[in-house]
């Protein structure tokens, strides 16, 4: 199990990106909301469209969630 965070700050393209733990593009924790422990990205993912309903993975740390 990883800790899973969504970025509450929307990129260019709206996304809100799904981070896991140690992620290089991780970030900071004011822009930052826990969405809990998961064994994969996915449910991390859809945790995060319960806020943000444009969420997606990360490029770097969760690329099996990542859609362009």
């Amino acid at each position: 199990m990883s800790s899973y965070y969504v970025n509450d700050r929307a990129q260019l393209n709206g996304d809100h990106e799904v981070h896991v733990t140690g992620c290089s593009r991780m970030p900071e924790m004011y822009n930052r909301t826990y969405l809990g422990e998961f064994a994969s990205c996915g449910p991390a993912v859809l945790e995060a469209k319960k806020k943000y309903i444009q969420s997606n993975g990360c490029y770097y740390c969760c690329k099996a969630c990542h859609t362009t």
